[in-house]
């Protein structure tokens, strides 16, 4: 596990500091009259990024121990496989059912097999959360959305 951490953590530290130094590179970090400027926010969120990723590469290079395998096994990777095969699903289908369907499709898909809830219970926790991402997104913030067959 060292190895993968090291890893990680280099390739995230490498990340925050691109971000943290595009963040000064394109946005003003403070304004003359108006205070904090677009960049303010971005860089301290970057710098906290390089912070943690930096203390990752040093507990994974200190650890003594390999630790356990990484690579996840058994259910863990039939869990892995059933989100990453619901979440290509749900992106391939969301321009043909629109996305409030393609997102209660996903959701059951999730709740069904992951929590392996009885479909009485995964039917309404879909209907529900699609109903609500419908409600906030598209009718009260108006985000458009891709519309399926049923017109949301």
């Amino acid at each position: 596990m060292r190895s993968a951490d090291r890893i990680a953590a280099a390739a995230l530290l490498v990340l925050a500091v691109a971000f943290t130094a595009g963040a000064l590179m394109r946005y003003a970090y403070w304004s003359r009259f108006e205070g904090p400027g677009p960049g303010f926010v971005p860089f301290w969120v970057g710098l906290a990024m390089a912070l943690l990723a930096a203390g990752l590469l040093v507990r994974a290079w200190r650890q003594e121990s390999a630790g356990e395998p990484w690579a996840p096994r058994g259910e863990a990777l039939r869990n892995v496989l059933v989100v990453l095969g619901a979440s290509v699903g749900f992106v391939a289908l969301m321009k043909v059912l629109g996305m409030v369907l393609a997102a209660a499709l996903f959701l059951a898909v999730l709740v069904r097999y992951l929590e392996r809830s009885p479909w009485r219970v995964t039917l309404p926790v879909a209907a529900g959360a699609a109903g609500a991402i419908w409600l906030i997104f598209a009718h009260w913030l108006r985000v458009p959305f891709p519309a399926g067959p049923l017109g949301f």
